[in-house]
Formats: C-alpha cells, sequence, structure tokens
C-alpha cells in the first residue's frame, strides 16, 4: 500500500510504502499524483519512504516503479529513499547514475532528515 504525506513542499511528492506494494498503488495513488504535479511544475522531488511495515512488491509493481521513474526522468530534481532494506539500498547506489537529479539513501530512523533535504531549496 502506498500513502501520500502532505506535510512537504507542493512540487515534492512523499510516499510511504507499508505491506506489499501493487501494481493498484502506483496506477491509482503515485502516477496520477506524478502527472498532476508536472502540470504546475518541471522539476519535482519525490521521498520514498519504505519503512519497517514495508514488506516488497508486487511484480506489476516493480514494473510500474520502472515505467514512472524513466518516463519522466529528466523530471526528478531530487529523490530521497527511506529504508532499512539491504537490497533495496544496493539497487539505489546500482540504477542512481541513471537519473540526472541528485539521490540520496536515509535509513529508517532518519525519515525527518530526509523531510528536511528533500524540502530544501538549493
Amino acid at each position: 500500500m502506498l500513502e501520500i504525506m502532505y506535510d512537504v513542499p507542493d512540487n515534492v511528492i512523499a510516499a510511504t510504502a507499508s505491506g506489499k506494494v501493487s501494481g493498484d498503488d502506483y496506477e491509482k495513488v503515485l502516477i496520477p499524483l506524478v502527472e498532476e504535479k508536472l502540470k504546475k511544475y518541471d522539476k519535482l522531488r519525490l521521498l520514498y519512504n519504505l519503512g519497517s511495515e514495508f514488506s516488497g512488491y508486487e511484480a506489476g509493481a516493480m514494473w510500474d516503479d520502472a515505467k514512472v521513474g524513466f518516463a519522466h526522468l529528466t523530471h526528478w530534481e531530487k529523490i530521497a529513499v527511506v529504508t532499512d532494506d539491504e537490497w533495496i539500498t544496493r539497487a539505489i547506489k546500482a540504477f542512481a547514475f541513471l537519473i540526472p537529479g541528485e539521490v540520496k539513501l536515509y535509513g529508517n530512523s532518519q525519515l525527518d532528515e530526509a523531510k528536511i533535504w528533500i524540502s530544501q531549496m538549493d
């Protein structure tokens, strides 16, 4: 399941994943929000919190994650990923070079730091 966090600036999409994330979560929650924000902003920031309640992705969700990321590749200004899952950390480190924007990883205990960083004007 994906839940949107609203205590961030308007150009930031902040989502918390819990349980198993499905393709429907992306198609009904995240993708429409990305499309809506891109009508207002050329550059977006993403805070993706994969906290202790997160248990994994369904196959369709991984495909939708890749689609939304690469379809709007040049629109990501900053991405903060919050997780203690080692496989996600390794995957982010392996593919971060493909993203033109800045990517930072944070542990679950650093969610507040990630919110500060993603919200800071450069």
